[in-house]
């Protein structure tokens, strides 16, 4: 598991942008069946996760659709939150970061760290506008 020093910030990024912290597998299951859109990061220390990941889903707000709920866990750190997680992102492979969009508890967009990975925030954000303008 990370030091709490090192990843505080990292959660910082998200949480001072409106997603909310999940740390215990009840509070994932809570906020993934909740009515409605929901945006699922799974946040972790690697580059892309900084440079590309966490500034793309902050930025992915800014259009005229978003999600009605954010939420954030932290691979290798809040594992029971990140098992859980998990859970719902079948049939995906295990993958951090990545980004996923539920609509009423149902995946329907998903962006695995192999999409992430290269690309620039701009990318990602507009990745998930598309997603935004389709389901929520």
């Amino acid at each position: 598991m990370y030091p709490e020093d090192l990843v505080m910030p990292m959660k910082h990024e998200l949480t001072d942008k409106g997603f909310q912290d999940l740390t215990s597998a009840e509070a994932v299951n809570q906020a993934i069946k909740k009515e409605g859109t929901t945006l699922l990061m799974i946040n972790s220390v690697c580059g892309c996760a900084a440079g590309a990941a966490r500034p793309g889903a902050v930025f992915s707000l800014t259009g005229d659709k978003k999600p009605d709920h954010l939420v954030t866990v932290f691979a290798g750190y809040d594992k029971e939150a990140v098992d859980e997680a998990r859970k719902f992102l079948a049939p995906f492979p295990p993958s951090s970061p990545c980004i996923a969009l539920f609509k009423d508890g149902e995946l329907v967009h998903m962006l695995e760290r192999h999409h992430i990975e290269g690309n620039p925030a701009g990318a990602i954000a507009a990745n998930l506008q598309g997603a935004y303008q389709e389901y929520c």
